[in-house]
């Protein structure tokens, strides 16, 4: 019994890390979790643009010079 104990010390993480996954993955509850991800960075990046007007413009406009 102690060398299970141990293994699921060692690797406890990734097997409830893979449960986790395959529950996702059955229901397809993965797609709306995607979707949230997409809504949080698209809020980000808003946000970011909206505090840093003037360096994202600086740096679109020398992107765009580079083309």
């Amino acid at each position: 019994m102690g060398g299970f104990g141990n293994f699921f010390q060692k690797c406890g993480g990734a097997i409830i890390g893979g449960i986790i996954a395959l529950v996702l993955a059955f229901t397809s509850l993965y797609r709306f979790i995607i979707a949230i991800i997409f809504v949080v960075l698209g809020m980000w990046v808003g946000n970011y643009i909206q505090k840093n007007k003037e360096s994202v413009k600086e740096k679109l406009k020398n992107l765009i010079d580079k083309m």
